[in-house]
């Protein structure tokens, strides 16, 4: 089953092709790119009649390829359409309920037009990835695996994988993530009055920051008749009773819920903050107390019974800061990721056997604006460091030094000086309103953006030879 806690941003299933699968860890769930796939036909060469490509195998001579689309001189082959459909087949979670096959082979096709779409656009306005920032996100890869370049390169040779194609594939990647975060973000205009009004209505912004909350799931197949729902329903009420009952909820989840991705927490996801949460969760529980049980909620999973586990009135809210300092060596085309690494490890080495302090190598090391006042950046909010630091910095205690890390900035050393607990101001509220109106804007406002490409490219469907 899909996770319903999840960023609402995210985008479809068969439009999962995101920067976060291609940077993602050394699974075959990466391997959209098979050394023996056909090769790639040069998308600047005009097209005439269809194209298929020919391998040998054993002797025999066998069409391996074709092409299914032209978008704008960029070609779309059955090899791409089927190694899609394989790689949301390999990394669906499971329960996930797919489409009928030629369903989802038709809404593949789609994703790729609009991402073939997307690339002629950006190539129009200019944008490009050059040959080093993508041997910077490889380099990245391979040491947040905790690999080297040549062992990334076998590690995808073992897997049947082309590093050619698997850097093109990169590219092309990282070229739609900033077409889309600089098109669609420049689209959403959020007012003083946007944010006043959802202060002073919006359950997400009237109660609490954070809720956690439990559910039951009773799935509702997509083609269920109408007696099918109404068993269901009557499921979904009768466990719905029970947990207003007082019955044991996390043993409900556990002998009742169709979502495994909760199941085994008792149904529980952890504190979020509203932004994460599902709105008609949100709605459904405004009001009511810890251990509070909602009306039951229909989604197009089916129903939920949902309970209140905890929940931060805004009012007493709070969030951390971390004072921290590093220390930053960059990469270039003459220094790689692993070269710098092996320096950041002899730089911490010194440090922690105290031949010198971390001020001191800062100043004297770090290629960081901070370097002068011994690395330190100051008291820093939530969000305020790219996720990789972040991520790092909270696994420290105080006066702890991490071990050397990659961003995209180069490979950093931190050190947590403190932490403390601070309220939030107005101005952060609204800023924090600002966002959550963002967050839910995104999805719209990009299928619009999508849509308004696609209605003026140039698109011609190929038969199958």
């Amino acid at each position: 089953m899909i996770d319903l806690f999840s960023m609402p941003r995210m985008r479809p299933l068969v439009h999962g092709l995101c920067l976060s699968l291609v940077l993602g860890s050394l699974t075959p769930a990466w391997a959209q790119l098979r050394s023996k796939d056909a090769p790639t036909v040069n998308p600047r060469i005009p097209v005439v009649g269809n194209l298929s490509t020919e391998l040998k195998i054993e002797g025999m001579q066998i069409t391996s390829d074709y092409i299914v689309a032209v978008v704008n001189q960029e070609l779309i082959t059955h090899t791409d359409v089927e190694k899609r459909i394989s790689r949301i087949q390999e990394t669906a979670p499971a329960g996930t309920r797919l489409p009928p096959p030629d369903e989802l082979r038709q809404q593949v096709l789609d994703a790729l037009i609009d991402e073939k779409v997307q690339v002629s656009q950006a190539r129009t306005l200019g944008m490009a990835v050059s040959d080093a920032e993508v041997d910077t996100a490889i380099e990245n890869i391979a040491a947040q695996n905790q690999l080297t370049l040549a062992e990334l390169r076998q590690r995808m040779q073992g897997d049947g994988l082309d590093f050619g194609r698997y850097r093109t594939s990169l590219r092309e990647q990282i070229l739609l993530q900033r077409l889309r975060d600089r098109e669609v973000n420049g689209r959403i205009q959020i007012t003083d009055a946007d944010i006043d009004a959802f202060i002073a209505s919006d359950p997400a912004a009237k109660n609490e920051v954070q809720l956690n909350l439990a559910h039951i799931l009773v799935a509702v197949p997509e083609k269920a008749t109408q007696k099918q729902v109404a068993a269901l329903l009557a499921k979904a009420q009768d466990l719905h009773e029970k947990a207003a009952r007082g019955v044991n909820f996390t043993q409900l989840v556990k002998d009742n819920s169709d979502d495994p991705g909760t199941r085994d927490q008792g149904g529980g996801v952890g504190m979020r903050p509203v932004s994460r949460l599902p709105d008609i969760f949100v709605k459904a529980v405004d009001g009511l107390k810890v251990g509070g049980i909602a009306p039951i909620v229909r989604s197009n999973a089916g129903f939920h019974i949902v309970k209140v586990l905890e929940r931060e009135d805004s009012a007493q809210a709070t969030y951390t800061q971390q004072r921290a300092r590093h220390i930053l060596l960059r990469t270039t085309p003459q220094t790689s990721t692993q070269d710098q690494l092996a320096r950041m490890a002899d730089i911490r080495k010194q440090i922690v056997g105290g031949q010198a302090s971390f001020a001191q190598m800062a100043r004297q090391y770090s290629e960081d604006g901070s370097g002068a006042r011994g690395g330190d950046l100051g008291w820093a909010s939530p969000g305020q460091f790219v996720p990789e630091f972040e991520k790092v910095l909270l696994t420290l205690q105080p006066g702890q030094i991490s071990e050397p890390m990659v961003s995209r900035y180069g490979v950093h050393l931190l050190q947590l000086i403190e932490r403390r607990e601070v309220q939030l101001s107005d101005e952060q509220k609204r800023e924090a309103a600002r966002a959550v109106l963002r967050e839910r804007r995104f999805e719209g406002t990009y299928e619009e953006w999508a849509r308004e490409l696609r209605a003026a490219a140039w698109i011609e469907m190929r038969d199958e030879p």
